[in-house]
């Protein structure tokens, strides 16, 4: 084994303790305090008293949520970039984590009964149009160029924050206050049950991805190559697509909008473990896990008046990273 590869090998080991210790500080910060043995006793030996209550019913879904969404907008943000093999990808930045926002705002302000369930999916559905949309308006005749589907994916974006304030302009008073914290990303409706709801569409991306790892590898090479290798670039294509839609609309639909998670982590990522996606997915997962645990951990502590939106938290980190990934290919070019 070479020296990077016993090095991506022991960069697991402390992606998992990082993920571990992350959730393990987001449970335990909070005006309530929570001790170690408290927490030992609450979860295996089942106790029911108001430290368990809070750790069982608020923070501990909440973490696992923030861990579900920070792994999921990671692995979508690896499979984008793949994809379009153009590392500035993003369903925050191409539109697409827009796109399932209009989604589940279409059935969870204008529906009065509980549509929990069908949020997800209705999510996923205006994920992949946005994502259609920008492919579309950004293709020409010699290809999609990475710098004109950045452009075409700030323009849809930007027409669906219209439709989002349009919406949420038209709703009913009542739960305009709570959509409006949502679209800032809001990992503070974290329960057992939206934990729950969550899990089979994150578990479901994330094994696809991995499955299509060496179809990834293949992708980055060029259609041409990846073609003369044997793969069947268009419905390995699809299939990412299609995939990485799934995971961010999901995650939008329980946590609002939350940017740059799928932009930083990847990078983050190939540094420690290579560009190998067998590799890079799962150590992208727990490095999008831990680094929004601890966005959300900062959010609820950084201000005393109340939390922060854990949105406003990733993007005051992401916004200076993608200006300096957009200089440094400006003068790749």
């Amino acid at each position: 084994m070479t020296g990077g590869g016993k090095r991506s090998g022991a960069a697991f080991p402390v992606l998992a303790a990082a993920l571990l210790g992350a959730l393990a500080l987001s449970a335990s910060t909070g005006p309530v305090p929570i001790s170690f043995r408290a927490a030992f006793d609450a979860i295996f030996r089942g106790t029911d008293d108001t430290a368990a209550r809070v750790l069982l019913s608020l923070r501990l879904p909440r973490a696992l949520l923030g861990a579900l969404v920070g792994g999921a907008l990671a692995s979508s943000g690896v499979a984008f970039q793949a994809l379009l093999r153009n590392p500035l990808a993003d369903p925050y930045i191409l539109g697409v984590s827009g796109g399932a926002a209009v989604g589940a705002l279409s059935v969870a302000l204008f529906l009065s009964a509980d549509a929990s369930p069908l949020l997800p999916l209705c999510a996923f559905g205006g994920a992949a149009l946005s994502a259609l949309a920008v492919f579309l308006l950004a293709r020409r005749r010699s290809g999609v160029s990475p710098e004109r589907l950045i452009l075409m994916g700030v323009v849809v974006g930007a027409f669906l924050n219209a439709v989002i304030m349009l919406m949420v302009t038209l709703a009913p008073p009542g739960k305009v206050p709570g959509a409006l914290y949502w679209l800032m990303g809001d990992l503070g409706l974290g329960t057992p049950r939206r934990v729950a709801i969550l899990f089979p569409y994150v578990a479901l991306g994330t094994v696809l991805l991995y499955l299509l790892s060496r179809g990834l590898d293949l992708l980055l090479l060029g259609d041409h190559a990846a073609f003369q290798a044997g793969l069947s670039v268009e419905r390995v294509k699809t299939a990412t697509y299609l995939t990485a839609s799934l995971l961010a609309g999901s995650v939008v639909a329980v946590s609002g909008l939350i940017g740059f998670v799928g932009l930083i982590v990847p990078h983050g990522a190939r540094v420690l473990v290579g560009s190998g996606h067998r590799r890079l997915l799962p150590a992208a997962f727990l490095l999008g896990g831990a680094f929004l645990v601890l966005s959300d951990t900062l959010a609820r502590a950084a201000s005393p008046a109340g939390e922060l939106p854990v949105g406003a938290v990733t993007a005051l980190a992401g916004a200076p990273f993608f200006l300096y990934l957009l200089r440094r290919n400006g003068r790749r070019s």
